[in-house]
């Protein structure tokens, strides 16, 4: 089976289903941002916050390549992972890429912490920042191989899902 590399916005369940899905098929869980966090003995919002986004997005590249090199894992990749489109065809050599989605609602929602994702904290209007970033990032999740709407579904039934779909593929 080949690896799974979830996509999506900022809250859908990448990393709550990630781990679970990881567990049900017996494969290695990989959290992109937070291997990017380990491997530089920094958050992403200092890294943000002293290097700027450029220098994030560099380091996520190189991380793509390192974990698309493994084998049997789930890759929970950041919310815009999908931006570069290097990034999207490097994780598609070695997995099936699912798209996870929810309401505006849901996000606001499972986002509503501050300090811990620095594109949504920098916005002035959160509801209309998260409208205006979905619809830009829509053709890049658009790539997926299947997408899946987590607003009312456990991390459970996600996984569940997604082991069905990987099955019939």
């Amino acid at each position: 089976m080949k690896n799974v590399v979830l996509i999506g916005f900022m809250g859908v369940g990448k990393s709550s289903t990630g781990r679970m899905l990881a567990n049900m098929l017996g494969f290695k869980f990989i959290d992109m941002d937070k291997a990017i966090e380990k491997k530089y003995s920094m958050t992403i919002p200092e890294m943000f916050k002293k290097y700027g986004e450029a220098y994030f997005r560099e380091k996520e590249k190189e991380m793509c390549r390192e974990v698309a090199s493994k084998k049997s894992v789930v890759i929970s990749t950041g919310g815009g992972t999908v931006k570069d489109p290097e990034n999207v065809e490097i994780l598609k050599r070695t997995g099936k890429i699912v798209c996870l989605a929810a309401s505006v609602d849901s996000i606001m929602e499972r986002t509503s912490a501050r300090g811990t994702r620095p594109i949504l904290d920098a916005m002035e209007d959160r509801r209309q920042g998260i409208i205006d970033l979905l619809a830009e990032r829509q053709p890049m999740y658009a790539q997926a191989d299947y997408t899946l709407d987590t607003t009312d579904l456990s991390p459970l039934q996600v996984s569940q899902d997604i082991i069905s779909y990987m099955k019939r593929r």
